[in-house]
C-alpha cells in the first residue's frame, strides 16, 4: 500500500487514540453500523484532504465500512497526528499521505498523491483538493460526482469559484449545516483554541486582554470561552451587524489599530488575509502573543513581522517563536501562525466532531444517491440530514424533547386563526 507517514511504529498509540475518540462518537457509530450493512459507497474511490486526527480516523473508517476505497492526506501542515496516521495505515488499511510539520512542497505533493488515486468523490477541509483538481488535474473533473467541504474558509473559496464560473463539480457545503457550524465551529473551536494557547504558553488567561479578530461562529465560541476564563475580551470586526451583536453580548468592540495598544493575546478567526499586519505589530505591547485559529496561516502577515524584526528566536517554547522588533519590543508568534488548536493541541473534542463527521458521511451518501442530478455549484446539506443527526445526538446525551400535538400541527399549517 502506497503511503507517506512519519513512522509506522507509532501505530499502537494511534490506535488507542482512535478507539478512545470513537467512545465519544455515538452518532457516527450508528452511521457506520448502517453503512457496513448497506454499502452505499461501494465502488467509489474517495480522496479526502482533512486534518489527520483521531476523530477524522473514525470518519475514514466509517466511509471505508460503507464500501469506499479511501485515501487520506492532510489539510494543514501542522494538523497531523503522526501516530493516528500510522494506525490508519497499519491497522485499518487506509493509505495516508501526511506528516506533522511537513514543508509546503511536501504538503502539496501529498495532495497530488491523494489525487493520483483518481477519485470519484472528494472531501475537503479548506478546498485545497478541489483547487488542485481545477488547476492541475482537470482530467479528473468528468469522473467526479461531487465533493464535501468541511470548513468556512473552504466554502468561501468554493462560492467564489461558483460565482466566477470556475467551479466544475458539485460541492456540498457541510460547514454550513446547522449540526456543523453551530457546534463544531462554536464549541469545538472555542475549547480547542483555548487548549492550544494554554498548552503552548502556559499562560493564565484571567485578567488578560484577549483580542478576538472576527465574530463569526468560531470567534463567538472563542470569545465565550475566553470570557469564561476571566479574560477581558475585545472583538475586532468589519461587519456592523456582527459588531453590534458582539457589543450586546458584553464585549468591547474596536478597530485592530486600537486593540493592539491594550491587547495581551491576539487570535484571528476571519478566513481573510493579513488581519494582523505590520502597523499592528509595531503598535503592540512588549510581550504580546499572536496566534491564528482560521484555516490558513495568511491571517497573520508573518512576512511583515519578519521584516520589522531585528532577531528571531525559534522555539523559545514548543510552538512559540519570539520576534524581537527593531523598536525593542518582543512579539511571540504561536504555532507558526497555523491553526493553534491543531498545531499545539489535539483539535476539537470527539463529542462535537461526532455530529460534523456524521453529517459528512451522510452528505457523501447523498451525493452518490443523486449521481448525475447535481450541477457544478455549491449545495446546502439537506435539512433532513441535519434533523436526523441532531435527534440522534440528543438521544445519545439522554435528552428528550417535546413533539407537536395534532392540534399544534394544524395551527402551524393554517393561517385562519389569529388572536
Amino acid at each position: 500500500m502506497n503511503h507517506d507517514i512519519k513512522d509506522i511504529n507509532l501505530a499502537s498509540g494511534g490506535k488507542k487514540r482512535i478507539e478512545w475518540a470513537s467512545n465519544d462518537m455515538p452518532v457516527l457509530a450508528q452511521v457506520k453500523e448502517r453503512f457496513e450493512k448497506e454499502k452505499p459507497l461501494k465502488g467509489m474511490k474517495m480522496s479526502a484532504c482533512l486534518h489527520v486526527t483521531a476523530e477524522t480516523a473514525n470518519l475514514a473508517r466509517t466511509l471505508k465500512a460503507g464500501g469506499a476505497d479511501i485515501v487520506l492526506c492532510a489539510s494543514n501542515p501542522l494538523s497531523t497526528q503522526d501516530d493516528v496516521a500510522a494506525a490508519l495505515v497499519k491497522d485499518y488499511g487506509i493509505p495516508v499521505f501526511a506528516i506533522k510539520g511537513e514543508d509546503n512542497k511536501t504538503y502539496y505533493k501529498h495532495i497530488i498523491s491523494a489525487l493520483d488515486h483518481k477519485p470519484t468523490v472528494t472531501m475537503d477541509d479548506g478546498a485545497d483538493l478541489v483547487s488542485a483538481i481545477h488547476k492541475e488535474r482537470k482530467e479528473l473533473i468528468p469522473q467526479i460526482l461531487g465533493s464535501m467541504e468541511e470548513t468556512t474558509t473552504g466554502v468561501i473559496r468554493l462560492r467564489a469559484m461558483e460565482k466566477d464560473g470556475s467551479l466544475k463539480i458539485p460541492v456540498i457545503a457541510v460547514n454550513d449545516a446547522d449540526t456543523k457550524h453551530l457546534f463544531d465551529n462554536r464549541y469545538g473551536t472555542g475549547q480547542s483554541t483555548i487548549d492550544g494557547i494554554i498548552r503552548a504558553t502556559d499562560s493564565l488567561l484571567a485578567g488578560k486582554v484577549f483580542v478576538v479578530a472576527g465574530y463569526g461562529w468560531c470567534g463567538k465560541g472563542l470569545a465565550m470561552r475566553a470570557k469564561g476564563m476571566g479574560a477581558n475580551v475585545v472583538i475586532t470586526e468589519i461587519n456592523p451587524i456582527k459588531s453590534l451583536e458582539a457589543a450586546m453580548d458584553g464585549f468591547m468592540v474596536m478597530p485592530m489599530s486600537e486593540a493592539v495598544k491594550i491587547g495581551d493575546l491576539f487570535c484571528t478567526l476571519t478566513g481573510n488575509i493579513h488581519v494582523i499586519r505590520k502597523e499592528h505589530f509595531e503598535g503592540m505591547k512588549n510581550g504580546a502573543m499572536v496566534c491564528n485559529s482560521g484555516h490558513f496561516n495568511v491571517e497573520i502577515d508573518i512576512g511583515a513581522l519578519e521584516t520589522i524584526s531585528s532577531k528571531i528566536n525559534k522555539s523559545v517554547r514548543n510552538f512559540v517563536d519570539q520576534y524581537v522588533l527593531k523598536n525593542g519590543k518582543s512579539v511571540y508568534l504561536l504555532g507558526e501562525g497555523r491553526l493553534i488548536n491543531l498545531a499545539a493541541a489535539e483539535g476539537h473534542p470527539a463529542c462535537v466532531m461526532d455530529m460534523s463527521f456524521a453529517t459528512q458521511a451522510l452528505a457523501t451518501e447523498h451525493v452518490i444517491k443523486n449521481k448525475g442530478k447535481l450541477e457544478p455549484k455549491v449545495y446546502d446539506v439537506p435539512k433532513e440530514i441535519d434533523q436526523w443527526v441532531a435527534s440522534l445526538k440528543l438521544k445519545s446525551m439522554g435528552i428528550s424533547i417535546d413533539t407537536l400535538t395534532k392540534e399544534q400541527e394544524k395551527y402551524l399549517a393554517s393561517w385562519e386563526e389569529g388572536t
